[in-house]
């Protein structure tokens, strides 16, 4: 063909990128194109203004690379079907390639695109990609062992080859990224990424299968997570590095996510329902979620995390587990609101992960002990000891003893006695469930 459009969503790399890949191969000239779509910040979660700066960055790195390989970045503003039809007819291209993913917004947007264009879907955004392995009598797994199982007997491939030129439609003449104020809390951009991967997998992926990754203050996790949302990182040629250098704990994690995304995929109504649902009688209880969200309920690790996520729009994921039980179970609030709020200030803000962990937390998900409440002062004492990850987040505990942290109520005058009693929030929990 002589002109095609290569659609980037979350696939936001040259290398390992197979969408971009097969373009080039199977077109004399590609037009490289992103949309930004204004309208995402409409939908029910909301996009962060942290996550549009690392994405921003993203894409300007993105151009960079491509500029390297004679082509440029076309940054559009709009309606992401409308203006990939606009491009489309400028250049004289009727094909567009694409990354495939499974959020409702993005099979909304690949219908779309199918009925006004030559649409050439790639799977490009995940390790396996969903569907590719389903259980007898169903079209996806429910439970995780039986799916890692399946996935691990996949053959992951080898890493797609970088396109060396790419040659775009004459008179083609790409818009540049726009700019925001907000700056990123971590570089976006798959420069950054690359070369974060590299760093983490020599330094920690051999630690990482002995429990190095649960110390919440050893920060000894490999903070992928945006890279791999944007697809500044490919999962796929992540996980073949992992798996070469022995990192099957690592691998296991990566196999989460695909996980996740196959079950919103076949079942696109858990973004907003249960999955099983427990016939939960959620409290209304403003001034509890107020301070959840601002780090103030008491528990030093549900607040340390909390602050964390604030500050850093991410959030270690052992204190994200204690600090979503305690919204869900201790206090009694729908994990939507959790979710929304996680949403609203992740750089690593996936839908399909999101919602299945939350939904995990809640009982209401793949849990197989859908029951199972986080101690936050237990939790405390096994995953931060010394107290090092609480002193980090929490300035009012700095000079607090080690061994006095993990006691509720008995801390600084300046930081809050818990807003409810564990024990207590546990018994009325289960009671609202119906398990006593």
């Amino acid at each position: 063909m002589r002109a095609a459009v290569v659609l980037f969503t979350r696939d936001l790399r040259v290398h390992d990128n197979p969408a971009l890949a097969r373009a080039v191969a199977e077109a004399e000239t590609v037009l490289p194109l992103f949309v930004l779509d204004e309208g995402i910040g409409r939908t029910r979660y909301g996009a962060a203004a942290n996550r549009r700066a690392f994405l921003l960055e993203a894409l300007a790195d993105l151009d960079t690379s491509l500029r390297s390989r004679g082509a440029a970045l076309d940054v559009r503003v709009g309606d992401v079907v409308a203006e990939t039809v606009r491009a489309a007819r400028e250049v004289g291209a009727t094909t567009v390639f694409a990354s495939a993913d499974v959020s409702p917004y993005a099979v909304e947007r690949e219908r779309r695109l199918a009925e006004s264009l030559d649409l050439r879907l790639v799977d490009g955004t995940f390790v396996v990609p969903a569907g590719e392995v389903t259980p007898t009598g169903n079209d996806y797994y429910q439970v995780f062992s039986p799916y890692h199982r399946a996935w691990s007997q996949v053959p992951f491939g080898q890493p797609e080859a970088t396109p060396t030129v790419i040659r775009i439609p004459a008179g083609a003449e790409p818009g540049a990224a726009p700019t925001g104020a907000f700056v990123s809390p971590v570089p976006g951009g798959e420069s950054a990424g690359v070369a974060r991967a590299g760093a983490w997998l020599r330094a920690h992926l051999d630690g990482y299968g002995s429990g190095g990754h649960d110390a919440v203050a050893a920060d000894a996790t490999s903070r992928l997570s945006p890279y791999l949302h944007f697809g500044c990182v490919s999962a796929r040629a992540l996980a073949v590095r992992a798996q070469e250098r022995g990192g099957e704990a690592f691998v296991r994690q990566l196999c989460w996510r695909d996980f996740y995304a196959q079950i919103l995929f076949s079942q696109p109504r858990t973004q907003v329902d249960d999955m099983r649902p427990r016939g939960d009688r959620w409290l209304d209880d403003p001034e509890g979620l107020a301070a959840w969200k601002e780090g103030m309920t008491g528990y030093p690790l549900v607040d340390a995390g909390m602050r964390q996520l604030r500050a850093e729009g991410w959030m270690h994921n052992r204190a994200r587990m204690v600090a979503a039980s305690f919204l869900v179970k201790d206090l009694g609030i729908d994990w939507r609101e959790g979710a929304r709020h996680f949403f609203d200030l992740l750089l690593d803000g996936d839908v399909a992960q999101n919602i299945g962990n939350w939904q995990w937390v809640a009982g209401t998900g793949v849990d197989t002990r859908p029951n199972r409440i986080y101690n936050p002062t237990a939790q405390l004492k096994k995953l931060d000891p010394d107290g090092e990850y609480i002193r980090r987040y929490v300035p009012e505990l700095a000079d607090v003893p080690s061994r006095a942290i993990a006691e509720p109520g008995l801390l600084a005058p300046s930081y809050p006695s818990p807003i409810v009693d564990h024990a207590t929030a546990v018994e009325a929990f289960r009671r609202r469930r119906g398990l006593d």
